[in-house]
């Protein structure tokens, strides 16, 4: 097997065009993904006037960028305590409008927290660190009570219909907490935004929403310090927010989100896939010279020769695959640790900000990119096998790999056929590349044009592969029973 494979090398870097086609892949993953960047200029002025830069959003204890702006009624809790109230239903507000009582590490933004809240839709829901949501017991009421408990860095949250039978909703451990604590009843209601999709473009409309809810039979235990006093976490948002209390009732007005930022639709915001956008580009190059490799053989006979030579026609296949999907794979992953430092720094130049990314993310995505590549061609390498046309060949591995992809994600279909074409077509290996994350609790556009595909990365991946698979077998099948 060794000397098959060292021959079809041998064969596959003797041949220029072949080499140089793949070669090509490379600089076209990278100036397709410029193209985006370099045709954009974003800009961002602050309340004086000044530049904001590239200000990203804050990051979370886990390092995902959030939304932390609130008005908070609050007092100091030292040590163990609960905290309980009365909510009154939020109406007419943004489905995920939260109210309810709430402690956190202190009043710094991004800080750890755990909250038992009212939403205007939702129902009664436990929170804490941004990313975490924990659903309640279903009401019908018009009113709720909420309770939160503190023991060490564990907290407990529960609800209750009526202030007698209480349901636990869940607990969570705050790591780093520290003893005294911010701990209050806060309201807050996040942006009403309505994106609309048209070809290749995004409109983004909407705009800032307050909610406004009264609190009553609050009562705590432990030790607290005296006093109420209201504060707008993430700084004043020029809105007429704040909180009057009456008879032992608090009437609170808030704006903003508690909650972690999905992919910014229109917005400054870019992520490590939209560095890659290019790679359909180069992955177009790499089908080309994959389907090349093996219908130039039979085109002009020589695959009779490599037949006389290696009698056995499945092993002459797997040499074949081998040398072509190990190439493949190569230059995926050159393309993509390319690709997306050049493309980050453009984007960074034109005013646009970088959602925070781990560097096993980054590592999972330059090697998925590169399998995408190499199963990507196995698969040409199959399809041309059968068929023994290069144009035909390249034409239905386009059509069924890359042209999907574009229709998605490019704002030309609906989120319906978008989704079930990532779904059930050799595109849906594309998701190899997606780093953003669907947060059920956060009302956002996830769709493929978004970045978001139907399937996980790995899920995407064994389509393609299932695909690339059935090819193999019945190529393998053909090669066996017909003549070169």
């Amino acid at each position: 097997m060794r000397h098959l494979v060292h021959a079809e090398w041998t064969k596959f870097r003797t041949v220029r065009g072949w080499v140089t086609g793949m070669l090509v892949a490379i600089p076209l993953t990278v100036l397709v993904g410029l193209l985006g960047p370099l045709g954009s200029q974003m800009s961002c002025t602050g309340p004086d006037g000044q530049a904001c830069g590239n200000d990203a959003p804050p990051t979370g204890p886990g390092g995902e960028s959030i939304h932390d702006s609130f008005y908070f009624l609050h007092r100091t809790l030292t040590g163990d305590g609960t905290i309980t109230a009365r909510v009154a239903a939020l109406t007419d507000a943004e489905p995920w409008a939260k109210a309810g009582v709430l402690v956190k590490q202190g009043t710094e933004v991004g800080s750890t927290y755990a909250a038992v809240l009212l939403t205007g839709a939702h129902g009664v829901r436990m929170q804490h660190d941004f990313t975490e949501d924990t659903a309640g017991p279903e009401s019908t009421s018009d009113h709720q009570w909420v309770r939160l408990s503190r023991d060490g860095n564990t907290l407990t949250g529960a609800t209750s219909a009526d202030g007698e039978r209480w349901t636990t909703i869940g607990t969570a451990r705050l790591d780093g907490l520290g003893n005294a604590v911010a701990a209050g009843m806060f309201v807050t209601s996040p942006e009403h935004v309505e994106i609309t999709r048209g070809f290749g473009s995004v409109d983004v409309a909407g705009g800032p929403t307050m909610a406004t809810t009264t609190f009553d039979e609050v009562s705590v235990g432990g030790d607290w310090s005296t006093g109420w006093r209201g504060t707008e976490v993430g700084g004043e948002s020029g809105m007429d927010t704040g909180h009057e209390e009456s008879g032992g009732a608090f009437t609170i007005t808030g704006h903003g989100d508690i909650a972690p930022i999905a992919a910014d639709q229109g917005g400054r915001g870019r992520s490590v896939e939209n560095a890659l956008v290019g790679a359909f580009a180069g992955l177009i190059a790499v089908l080309v010279v994959a389907t090349l490799f093996v219908t130039s053989e039979h085109r002009r006979g020589l695959l009779r020769t490599s037949l006389a030579a290696s009698p056995r026609r499945g092993r002459l296949f797997a040499a074949k695959a081998i040398v072509i999907g190990g190439v493949s794979f190569g230059i995926g992953v050159v393309s993509a640790a390319l690709a997306i430092p050049l493309v980050e720094q453009v984007e960074l130049s034109k005013g646009m900000f970088l959602f925070p990314s781990s560097a096993w993310t980054e590592v999972r995505v330059v090697v998925g990119t590169g399998l995408l590549f190499a199963v990507g061609a196995v698969f040409a390498l199959a399809v041309g096998m059968l068929s023994r046309r290069g144009a035909g060949t390249v034409t239905a591995v386009v059509a069924g790999t890359v042209l999907p992809y574009l229709l998605a994600v490019a704002s030309v279909l609906p989120a319906g056929p978008a989704e079930w074409l990532t779904t059930v077509t050799p595109a849906a290996a594309f998701a190899v590349q997606q780093t953003v994350v669907e947060y059920p609790q956060v009302s956002a556009s996830y769709t493929p044009a978004d970045g978001y595909f139907p399937l996980s990365p790995a899920g995407g991946f064994a389509v393609l592969c299932a695909y690339a698979v059935a090819a193999v077998v019945l190529a393998v099948v053909a090669l066996r029973r017909r003549d070169a």
